[in-house]
């Protein structure tokens, strides 16, 4: 299991975001779980979990109408494949990563390929 979480100005971006996982490996979420609207709250943090598989289905490149900040979090590899399959639809700007015994955290910003 690894942990996303998104950050965005827009709600539809995140969501999108979560739409190309969600494709590609199993998720906590429903598919009609959609990031909603917070109150006062400019930027909000939406977080899911997935599974990451070997299996995954690759997606074609996405359009975000701006950038979405991503943070990936748990075993190695599973923070690998969910790496891999955004790199695969969204260009990917790698900001930082920590690395542990176990886990490690990946920080990105996610924008549309050119």
């Amino acid at each position: 299991m690894a942990t996303v979480n998104l950050t965005a100005a827009s709600r539809e971006d995140v969501a999108t975001v979560f739409g190309v996982l969600r494709t590609a490996f199993p998720t906590d979420r429903p598919s009609d779980d959609l990031p909603r609207e917070q109150p006062g709250a400019q930027f909000a943090v939406w977080t899911a979990e997935f599974e990451p598989t070997r299996e995954r289905i690759p997606t074609d490149p996405i359009t975000l109408e701006g950038s979405v900040s991503a943070t990936l979090q748990g075993g190695y590899v599973a923070v690998d494949q969910l790496f891999e399959a955004l790199s695969t639809a969204f260009a990917v700007d790698h900001w930082g990563a920590a690395s542990g015994d176990q886990e490690k955290e990946v920080d990105l910003r996610l924008s549309s390929k050119r």
